[in-house]
């Protein structure tokens, strides 16, 4: 992966990625941080969608709040994650925790730099069956 960071004047600063993907931090834009907060919720909601596709489960839409705290001094890293995961569809309970426990202990390459930096990362989850 390569990617650059150019500075726009003041405090905007403008992420391209080798792709074309392009994000604005800064004025305007999203703290590093919270990009980094929401890179998590975007890292397991892949997982837990294509997990459930896997396993043949009519998924019908996912959304994931999450929030974080960080510590008070520098280097301001998170220390506590929770994320809460909405599942529409009339799938498995069963099958939701296992895609949910499966993206947070082998496949969330993002929630697992976190966690090796030592932050609790906490889950809950609820299955909405009405059609979106």
């Amino acid at each position: 992966m390569k990617g650059t960071v150019k500075w726009m004047g003041n405090e905007k600063f403008e992420a391209l990625t080798e792709e074309g993907g392009k994000i604005i931090f800064g004025e305007n834009g999203i703290s590093p941080m919270k990009t980094l907060l929401l890179s998590v919720a975007g890292c397991t909601s892949i997982d837990v969608v294509m997990i459930l596709q896997k396993m043949r489960e009519p998924i019908e839409g996912l959304d994931v709040e999450i929030s974080g705290e960080r510590r008070d001094e520098h280097p301001r890293i998170y220390t506590k994650i929770h994320l809460h995961y909405r599942i529409y569809g009339d799938v498995n309970e069963e099958k939701v925790k296992r895609a949910i426990e499966l993206s947070q202990e082998k496949y969330c390459s993002v929630g697992a730099h976190l966690k090796l930096s030592g932050a609790e990362v906490t889950y809950s989850y609820e299955i909405i069956r009405e059609k979106v």
